[in-house]
């Protein structure tokens, strides 16, 4: 084995391609998987280093049956899953539909879970055995913005997936933590420098946080020996409404 294997959900755009290309800087074989090839394609080429684009819905378990089958065929083993994909969603409570619920569960909840398990089957399995998973987080599993219950209610859920994983791991070698992250300056935050809805009703604009800050604080919890781990790390701009939201 030359290098160590990486595979990062979400990784055609913002936070995922970033880290993915810092994780491929890093000497890390890398494998991006989403839902868009183009997006992915291009990743995969930036990225360089024998990486691969593999388009895959996190919600379908036969889709994300299919990404770890390439994984281990292309590789034979997995050392770091960054589960990054997600979706988010803006509406009053009584306007979300039973189906823009379902959506966000399947993209920022099942689809970690899914993916989580089978990096376990794969961990476990392999020689060395272990590897590491970080989640994707959120200031959110700490606080809601309004309007926001499904995003919220799934990066809680994401907290007790990662303790839960942590626990389960800790016999097979596996370390798991989660990121939670404040305004990192992607497309997804770009309304931000517009105004975002506060609590208290009013719009106002939020700093962000430059995204290579957020790859650097991945690459650290990513670099650590498996004996050692950063269960919860929040990387945020220093003055974004957060502590005292609401």
């Amino acid at each position: 084995m030359t290098a160590k294997v990486a595979l990062v959900t979400g990784g055609g755009s913002g936070i995922g391609r970033a880290v993915a290309l810092g994780l491929g800087r890093a000497g890390y074989s890398v494998v991006v998987a989403g839902r868009r090839i183009g997006p992915l394609e291009a990743a995969a080429r930036d990225i360089g280093n024998g990486a691969i684009a593999v388009p895959a819905d996190v919600g379908d378990p036969k889709s994300v049956g299919a990404l770890f089958a390439r994984v281990k065929q292309a590789f034979g083993r997995l050392d770091l899953l960054f589960n990054n994909a997600g979706v988010s969603l803006s509406l009053p409570m009584d306007e979300i539909s039973f189906e823009q619920w379902q959506a966000a569960i399947g993209a920022n909840l099942t689809g970690p879970f899914l993916c989580t398990q089978e990096a376990f089957r794969l961990m476990k399995a392999q020689a060395p055995q272990g590897g590491r998973i970080i989640n994707n987080g959120s200031i959110s599993a700490h606080v809601p913005r309004p309007n926001m219950a499904p995003y919220t209610a799934t990066k809680h859920g994401i907290t007790g997936l990662t303790k839960s994983t942590a626990l389960e791991g800790r016999q097979w070698n596996i370390a798991c933590g989660q990121i939670d992250i404040g305004n990192a300056a992607t497309d997804m935050t770009s309304r931000m420098q517009t105004g975002a809805l506060q609590a208290n009703g009013t719009t106002a604009t939020e700093p962000r946080l430059d995204v290579t800050h957020v790859v650097d604080a991945v690459l650290y919890m990513a670099g650590l020996p498996l004996d050692a781990n950063v269960l919860f790390m929040t990387v945020m701009a220093t003055t974004m409404p957060y502590v005292g939201r609401g």
